[in-house]
């Protein structure tokens, strides 16, 4: 919490078409959390926000949710492991964020415990408290339920990953406009525009058969929804 420590911070890149363009690396480390914290929102909101003019009208867009990146900074900041000497990593992407904390699950939960939210253990329990009290976080554990409900309405979902060492959240730019079908919808939400899915990768995730999953896939590419490259067994599928 002091003004000046020997602590790691937050590490944020902004890429461009791909990750050999990087358009933008700052870092901030060794200074109060509360700051670093902070400082991170401010990059967030140079790239992710923007004002729309209609008339004599101002309205604020938001690429991605401000309230599900400021989610999962604070998850990161306080469920972190403080004594290895390593960045939390934020990637910055045209169609995403990926938040990377090192550290995996403190002892106590499991993967699947830490993403329902029904369970909560909390590795740094002052950090939380100090968040709590200046309302940068509502409930304990209760941020992923928070980000998921934060994309409720969104066509594309927010993702979480959890290995031994890091935990990853990934939080893709709103899509809510689009003319499909509630299936075509299902279908979407689990392509990528920057990496190509294939069949196996998609079904398990879908409540309707391969047959009907083909189909729809096809269905979207004539519409010119998606891209299909490959054929037969290696055929693979993205967002345009």
């Amino acid at each position: 919490m002091a003004d000046q420590n020997h602590f790691p911070g937050i590490d944020m890149v902004r890429f461009g078409e791909n990750i050999s363009i990087i358009q933008k690396r700052v870092t901030f480390e060794n200074r109060s959390i509360l700051e670093v914290y902070e400082k991170a929102i401010e990059i967030f909101r140079d790239y992710y926000q923007y004002e729309e003019i209609k008339g004599a009208d101002r309205k604020k867009i938001e690429k991605i949710p401000e309230a599900a990146f400021r989610e999962a900074i604070a998850n990161g900041l306080i469920h972190r492991i403080w004594d290895v000497e390593s960045q939390i990593r934020v990637l910055m992407f045209e169609d995403r964020i990926e938040v990377v904390s090192p550290g995996g699950l403190p002892a106590g939960i499991t993967k699947e415990e830490y993403l329902s939210g029904k369970l909560s253990v909390l590795r740094n329990r002052n950090l939380a408290n100090v968040f709590y009290r200046l309302g940068f976080v509502e409930i304990f554990g209760t941020g992923i339920m928070r980000i998921r409900q934060l994309y409720e309405k969104s066509l594309r979902k927010p993702e979480f990953e959890v290995s031994e060492n890091a935990i990853q959240i990934v939080l893709p730019v709103w899509e809510s406009n689009l003319d499909l079908t509630e299936d075509e919808k299902m279908i979407y939400g689990i392509l990528s525009k920057n990496r190509l899915k294939s069949m196996g990768e998609i079904a398990p995730y879908v409540s309707f058969g391969r047959s009907k999953t083909t189909k729809l896939l096809k269905e979207m590419e004539e519409k010119g929804i998606i891209t299909v490259e490959g054929k037969g067994r290696n055929t693979k599928y993205s967002i345009k």
